[in-house]
């Protein structure tokens, strides 16, 4: 076996019932002890769970009593996700860095050690934001999530001011705080044109702090944010080659948990057992497919002859 790690991790959306991103309140509708069960019971080490729905528990149950639920579930790894408008100013940092303080309390009752960023996105009308700043702004975060024992992980995402992750490469290499690094996500890599046999040659896997798993149809149907919150599909049941991505990623040097994140309206309405059982298990189909990607490159290699 060449993928030892083939812990998986939910991510916000992908065990949130009908919620999506940049969509009513964002909160998930499904009390979080039923959320629990499902992603146990299905056999997920991992969960991340949205500021909404944290900020909702906060001011309830509390998160202490999340805490216990986690341990209880089994739940070995923990997201918090996504800090927003980090670079800006006036009233909107002030929200940002409120949402940012609410996040790094809830990583230490959680026990979460990374934060995902968002960088500037142009689905929202944001005007582009000076390199400069924007680049002095994510050290700030970053070494104020190093002061409080966590990392940040910024996603470079085709609609955004870091469209590609080559950009984000060299955008975290520039800003070089060991506290920031980048977030990986296979539609974001496909879409931006980005060739997944590249990755090894491309990412600098101390920068790699988390990698998505997620498929997609093979063309962009509809505005290009639509087809990111709409039309994802699970692993395996899409027509990009996520097979090859955990490859390269494997590569790459990457031995870390897998996050899934599945955002679409179809997933939205099914049961959410169905969900997170049929996600898993493509899954893990999935990197047992890289696995074997892995075998044969090292047979061929190796000058072996390969039985296809």
């Amino acid at each position: 076996m060449n993928i030892e790690n083939r812990d998986l991790l939910a991510t916000c959306w992908t065990w949130a019932g009908n919620a999506a991103p940049a969509r009513g309140t964002e909160r998930s509708p499904i009390p979080m002890a039923e959320r629990l069960d499902a992603v146990a019971s299905a056999g997920w080490e991992g969960v991340g769970i949205v500021y909404a729905d944290l900020a909702e528990i906060a001011s309830t149950t509390g998160l202490p009593t999340l805490r216990s639920m986690l341990d209880d579930h089994g739940i070995k790894h923990v997201e918090l996700e996504f800090i927003t408008n980090w670079w800006t100013t006036g009233e909107q940092r002030r929200e940002s860095d409120a949402m940012r303080d609410d996040l790094f309390e809830a990583a230490a009752v959680l026990g979460a050690t990374t934060l995902k960023a968002a960088a500037c996105l142009q689905a929202f009308g944001e005007t582009s934001v000076d390199r400069e700043r924007f680049a002095s702004a994510f050290d700030e975060l970053a070494t104020r999530a190093g002061s409080h024992g966590l990392r940040v992980a910024i996603e470079p995402m085709p609609m955004s001011n870091l469209p590609s992750i080559i950009d984000g490469v060299a955008f975290i290499k520039d800003v070089g705080n060991p506290h920031g690094g980048l977030c990986i996500d296979t539609w974001h890599v496909h879409r931006s044109g980005t060739d997944y046999r590249k990755l090894a040659e491309i990412v600098p896997v101390e920068h790699v702090f988390v990698v998505e798993l997620t498929d997609a149809d093979a063309e962009v149907v509809g505005p290009l944010w639509e087809d990111a919150v709409d039309r994802r599909r699970i692993p395996g049941l899409g027509s990009i080659d996520v097979a090859q991505f955990v490859a390269e990623m494997h590569r790459a040097g990457w031995r870390g948990h897998w996050g899934v994140e599945i955002i679409s309206e179809e997933h939205r309405h099914w049961a959410l057992d169905v969900a997170v059982n049929l996600t898993r298990e493509k899954t893990l189909e999935t990197i047992a497919s890289a696995d074997q990607l892995l075998d044969r490159a090292a047979g061929r290699n190796a000058g072996v002859p390969q039985h296809i």
